[in-house]
Formats: structure tokens, C-alpha cells, sequence
């Protein structure tokens, strides 16, 4: 009996399939779902969001390749009078014409492990100096050196830790940004199946109505019924057609939401396919749990959230006390008055230079620095564990509510088949004038009222089933992780 409602339903879309010809769409929830991953904005906000963090991750990536650069300074000319100062302090001013120009092609790769940086060269400059009508060449044929910070944070580190946890947490927030794109376009299918069942409902006791109003006007005429019956039919009458005029109303709302969130733009008719029960799938807290700490965006913010305030302290260590970097270089040089006397006989070149910076005086801000770090790493570690035990028990009672839900579709559904049969039965007994009409308007109530709470049964039972699906971003009906290309 429980299907009965089912059976209506499905014959209600028949028929208004069959009455509308080509131009309606018979819907299930999970075509519904799918239109709306497809099409809607939030779809493409989604999209384009995962397309960013993309990006930003290849850029990351990018920072640990090597990198090859071309820069120079074509042309240099140069036209005017530059200050210049004589042996005995004076200046004058001297007309100065030329053009400087440089080439240089640079090499670099940077060494995660020391956060140091390697590089080479190869430059090439030419002066023309207009006034004197000379040329002069000068370059470095090849050159390679070295920088290495000493006593610093070193950022290469710390971003091989954090960046790829940033990129794994945007690619599982795509996931759930659709996930959530199914939860909430589940309330907008249920306000439009809801709608339709209500014009249902009313279209039929609309007719009914009028049918028990003809019955009654004979046992009027009869003398079997009194005035005060017929007046209150003619009022169940007149409240009936308000009611589908209402119905239609909603339902018109309720479709133009869906079709909004969906990005459908034709106007087709669309009737909606009572989803199916599968109230006898079986999720356990456990499971979900586990899913959730191996899929969900949050568990792996919970170990970036941790890394960043690591990094932080490492970053104000770095930034005090003793601070110190070397450079070291060598290769070749030469100058002359033509290219291939750059590279003719190069003279040796080498360089070495260290830097050092060491505070005497800072009144504690260094120490203020690092204290302040670790403190906040201290708070993030607070934070993080009660976000855990909040999404714990945020899964747990989700899990309860689902099998709650589980239990109160079955109730609904036999509900709503013992009061289709009292219906009936009620009917028929007042027909037979075994009944009042205030017993058979309180039955007529009841079974209206059955159908209603069968769908919103429907309604809360799918919506904690997609709840638990954006908690642990796990199918339980195929027992799969959820992925999207």
C-alpha cells in the first residue's frame, strides 16, 4: 500500500506527459542534479575558481625549475652635459654623446634544500662614444656563482610543505562546491514536486467535490441531508478552487527557481519523477568519519593551518639575530674594440663576498617577533583540534539524523496509505449516508495532508542523504569516493 502514492504520482506525470506532448521534460532528482553541476553559476564560479588555484599551484612549481632570461638594453643613447669633477674639486660640465648598449642571457636554479641559488652568465656591451668616434666592446663570455643566505628562512622549504597541501585542499573544495551545488538544488526540486502533488491534490478535490455536491443536491431533494450540509459543501467546494488557483501559483514560482539554478532558458514544461526509496542503505558513523578525514578540504586545511603558523615561527627565527649571506662568482671578462676580441684570450674573473647583519640594539623586537609566532602557532593548534571535534560531531549527528530520516519515511509511507484507504472508505460511507460531512471533511483532510508529509519525508531523507555525501565526499550507493574530471 505504501506505493500507492507512487503509483499516482508516476500516472499524474503520465498524464500531464501525454496532455503536453513534446514540450515537457519528465525529470528525476539525479537529472536535476546534473543539469545543475553542468549549467548553473555556481557550477562556473566553481569551475573557475579550481582553474585559478590551478594556476597558482604551476606557478608555485615553477619557482623550483630552472629559469633562463634574456635582458639587455637596446639602445642606451644618450645626448646632453653631465656634471664632472675636475682634480682640483671644481666641476664643469661636459657635452657627452653616445650609446651604451648591453646584452646579457642569464641562467639561475634554485636549491630547496639550502633555499641557495645557482647561477651563470653570458654579457656582451657596446659603448659608442659619438664625440670621439671610438667603439668599445666589454663582456663576460661565461660566468658562474653561487648565493647562499646563511641564518635565514628559507621560503623554498617551507612552500615544498605548504603549496602542494594548498592544492590538494582546492582540488577537494571543487568536489565539495558541486556537492553542495546537489544539496541545494535538492530544495528546489522537492518546492517544485511539492508544488505539483499540491495542484494535484487540489484538481482532484476540486472534482470530487463537485461529484459528492451532485449527490448530496439529490438526497437534499430527497430530504436525506440537511441545508446546513449542503452550505458547508458549497464551502468545501469554493475553498477547493481557490486552492488549485493557489497551486498554480506555486508551482509557477517553484519552476522558474528551478529552471534559474539550473540555467535551463526554455520554457518547457517540466514534470518531476518521485525519487525513488532507498531507505535500506546502510551508513555507519565509522565510515563516514573515515571518508571525511581521507576526502573533506577541511581535514587537510587542519595540517596546512598547523605548517603555516611552523612556518610563521620559522620566518620570525630567521628574521633575528645574526643574518648573513655569501656570493661567490667566477668566469671570464675582456674588453675590446671589436665581438671577437671579447672572446679572444678572456682574462680571469672571481669574486667573493660575504654580507653579514647582526642586531645590537633592538629594545626586544626581534624577541617580540618570535614570541608573538609561536604564540599564534600555540592558538592555531587549539583551533585546529576543536575544528576537529566541531566536525566530528558535526558527521556523527549528520549520520543520526540520516538514519532518523531512514526510519520516519517508512512511517510516512504507510501513513499515507492508511489515509488513502480511510479516504475511501469514507467516501464511500457517505455516499451510503453512513457518514457526516464533517467526518468525511476531516478524512478528506487527513489524506491531503499524508501525501504532503510523504513528500516532505522525501525531502528530508535525500537532503541528509546529499548532506552525508558533501560531509565525506563518498557515494554510498556505489560505496565509491566521489572524484570530477
Amino acid at each position: 500500500m505504501k506505493f500507492l502514492y507512487i503509483i499516482l504520482l508516476l500516472t499524474i506525470n503520465v498524464s500531464a506527459f501525454a496532455s503536453s506532448g513534446g514540450d515537457t521534460l519528465r525529470l528525476t532528482l539525479q537529472q536535476v542534479v546534473e543539469m545543475a553541476k553542468a549549467n548553473s553559476i555556481a557550477a562556473k564560479q566553481a569551475a573557475t575558481v579550481r582553474e585559478t588555484k590551478y594556476w597558482e599551484y604551476r606557478t608555485y612549481k615553477s619557482n623550483y625549475q630552472p629559469q633562463l632570461a634574456l635582458s639587455g638594453i637596446l639602445p642606451g643613447y644618450t645626448k646632453t652635459f653631465t656634471q664632472v669633477q675636475q682634480p682640483d674639486g671644481t666641476i664643469q660640465f661636459q657635452p657627452v654623446h653616445n650609446d651604451n648598449s648591453s646584452l646579457a642571457l642569464n641562467f639561475s636554479q634554485s636549491i630547496t634544500a639550502t633555499g641557495g641559488t645557482i647561477y651563470g652568465t653570458t654579457q656582451l656591451q657596446r659603448f659608442d662614444d659619438f664625440d670621439r668616434h671610438t667603439i668599445l666592446y666589454n663582456g663576460i663570455p661565461y660566468g658562474i656563482g653561487y648565493t647562499q643566505p646563511l641564518f635565514q628562512f628559507n621560503s623554498l622549504k617551507w612552500d615544498k610543505r605548504i603549496e602542494p597541501l594548498k592544492y590538494n585542499e582546492s582540488k577537494q573544495a571543487y568536489i565539495e562546491a558541486q556537492e553542495k551545488i546537489a544539496i541545494d538544488v535538492e530544495g528546489f526540486f522537492f518546492d517544485l514536486l511539492l508544488a505539483q502533488v499540491n495542484l494535484k491534490i487540489a484538481e482532484t478535490n476540486y472534482a470530487n467535490t463537485q461529484k459528492i455536491m451532485n449527490i448530496a443536491n439529490t438526497k437534499f431533494e430527497l430530504g436525506k441531508v440537511s441545508k446546513n450540509e449542503i452550505l458547508q459543501l458549497q464551502l468545501e467546494q469554493i475553498n477547493a478552487q481557490k486552492a488549485v488557483g493557489t497551486a498554480k501559483r506555486d508551482m509557477e514560482i517553484a519552476t522558474l527557481n528551478l529552471r534559474s539554478y539550473t540555467g535551463q532558458e526554455d520554457d518547457n514544461k517540466i514534470v518531476l519523477v518521485v525519487p525513488e526509496n532507498i531507505s535500506q542503505m546502510t551508513v555507519s558513523s565509522d565510515k563516514v568519519l573515515a571518508e571525511a578525514f581521507a576526502n573533506r578540504s577541511d581535514a587537510i586545511a587542519f595540517l596546512r593551518r598547523v605548517a603555516e603558523a611552523q612556518r610563521d615561527v620559522a620566518k620570525a627565527k630567521g628574521q633575528s639575530g645574526l643574518t648573513a649571506s655569501i656570493n661567490a662568482n667566477l668566469g671570464y671578462s675582456n674588453t675590446a674594440t671589436s665581438i671577437p676580441g671579447v672572446y679572444k684570450n678572456p682574462q680571469n674573473q672571481q669574486v667573493l663576498q660575504v654580507e653579514l647583519s647582526v642586531p645590537i640594539l633592538d629594545w626586544g623586537r626581534s624577541k617580540s617577533r618570535t614570541k608573538t609566532a609561536q604564540a599564534n602557532q600555540q592558538f592555531t593548534e587549539y583551533a585546529v583540534e576543536q575544528d576537529k571535534q566541531t566536525f566530528k560531531q558535526q558527521i556523527v549527528t549528520q549520520v543520526s539524523l540520516f538514519n532518523v530520516m531512514k526510519e520516519q519515511l517508512v512511517y510516512t509511507a504507510k501513513a499515507d496509505s492508511i489515509a488513502s484507504e480511510k479516504y475511501q472508505i469514507a467516501r464511500e460511507r457517505y455516499v451510503l449516508g453512513d457518514l457526516s460531512i464533517t467526518d468525511l471533511g476531516i478524512a478528506f483532510r487527513e489524506n491531503d495532508q499524508a501525501k504532503r508529509d510523504y513528500v516532505a519525508s522525501l525531502r528530508d531523507f535525500w537532503g541528509a542523504y546529499y548532506q552525508l555525501r558533501y560531509l565525506s565526499l563518498y557515494d554510498f550507493e556505489t560505496n565509491s569516493k566521489i572524484t570530477y574530471k
